[in-house]
This record gives structure tokens, C-alpha cells and sequence, in this order.
């Protein structure tokens, strides 16, 4: 179970989603989400791969499973451990809830 402690940390600490750290590194690179996609299926040779999921991660929507954070973590040339820190972050960001729901 996470704790509030550990979600404060990571807070602390700068970790964030990993959507949002697809974006930025996607970004960085000035690649479109397209590209993306495109390297990601070459490098994995997994053809099933749209920008349309690349979207969705980045909107938190999903959060890539290990597979894929395995291939982004080369492709985006990212260290896998900040891939699945970014992970884990983005499952507790779905599970806390906001501050509009507490209300």
C-alpha cells in the first residue's frame, strides 16, 4: 500500500508522471507523438503500437505497461529507472484523489 509519506516525497523530490515525462523528452527531441510511435514499433518490432496510445500516455490516461516502458526508456535514451519511477508515480497521481473530489 502507498503511504501519504511516500506520495510526499515523490512530490518533493520533482518525480513526475510518466506521461508528462514522455512529453517533455518527446519534445526535447522535437519528435511528434507520430515519430514516436514509428521508432518505438522499429525498435520493438511490435507493429500494433499508434500514436494514438503514445496520446493517451501522455494524457495519463493509460500508463505504459512494462513492455513498452522498457522500449521507451531506449528510444527516448531515458534510464530505465526513471521510467518506472515515472510510472509508479503516474499509478499513485490516478489513485490519489483531487482536491475538487474531496470536496
Amino acid at each position: 500500500m502507498v503511504t501519504e509519506r511516500w506520495r510526499t516525497t515523490q512530490v518533493a523530490q520533482g518525480n513526475e508522471p510518466v506521461g508528462i515525462m514522455i512529453r517533455r523528452v518527446r519534445s526535447s527531441l522535437g519528435y511528434s507523438q507520430h515519430k514516436i510511435a514509428e521508432q518505438l514499433a522499429d525498435a520493438s518490432g511490435n507493429s500494433s503500437l499508434t500514436r494514438e496510445e503514445v496520446a493517451r500516455w501522455e494524457r495519463g490516461k493509460r500508463i505504459p505497461g512494462p513492455y513498452w516502458r522498457e522500449w521507451l526508456s531506449s528510444v527516448l535514451d531515458v534510464p530505465q529507472r526513471e521510467v518506472e519511477v515515472a510510472a509508479r508515480v503516474a499509478r499513485v497521481t490516478r489513485l490519489t484523489p483531487t482536491a475538487s473530489a474531496r470536496r
